[in-house]
């Protein structure tokens, strides 16, 4: 578990798939992930990020406001597997939150503290972060993180055909908190 000054970045617990659903799987959240998806790929999505957590000790974990318990969305760092990408192996940072926290730092205080994790615990030297270049919300929260543009490692995603290309911005460890 992280906790921040407003959050608690945890593991994925019983129950946690039908509030992801129920406040993340909207057609504002699911624009730039290809729509909103069945109650059964959600489910699925959660199981895989309780199963990283298991196997590898750190996930997209559950984000909660501390002030009420609420369910915010997603948060926390996984490892690159698109199979069609540029990065695949490596560290990525990654975010989903409900629409109705959307422009009140939440997103950038849990990035935050999962990066701290990265560089910190984990040992990482470099994280990505990925997104599409129409979605100005999330790279532009990947530049005020200090993350810098790697179009050299952008590529098509066949899963996106209308979005593409995928975008990636990079932070190095060196540069993380200068």
């Amino acid at each position: 578990m992280i906790e921040t000054e407003r959050l608690i970045l945890r593991n994925w617990r019983e129950g946690d798939a039908d509030l992801f659903h129920l406040h993340t799987n909207t057609p504002a959240v699911m624009r730039w992930l290809g729509g909103v998806k069945s109650r059964e790929a959600l489910r699925e999505v959660s199981e895989r990020l309780a199963r990283w957590q298991a196997e590898r000790g750190f996930t997209l974990w559950v984000v909660e406001r501390k002030e009420d318990g609420a369910f915010l969305g997603f948060c926390g760092l996984k490892i690159a597997d698109d199979p069609h990408g540029s990065i695949k192996g490596e560290y990525e940072v990654g975010w989903r939150f409900r629409e109705d926290s959307w422009g009140q730092g939440y997103a950038r205080e849990a990035a935050t503290s999962s990066l701290d994790h990265a560089f910190d615990r984990l040992g990482a030297e470099r994280v990505y972060a990925i997104t599409f270049n129409q979605n100005e919300a999330s790279w532009g929260l990947m530049r005020r993180l200090g993350m810098r543009r790697r179009e050299d490692l952008d590529y098509d995603d066949p899963r996106f055909p209308d979005l593409n290309p995928t975008i990636i911005y990079e932070i190095e460890k060196k540069d993380w908190r200068r």
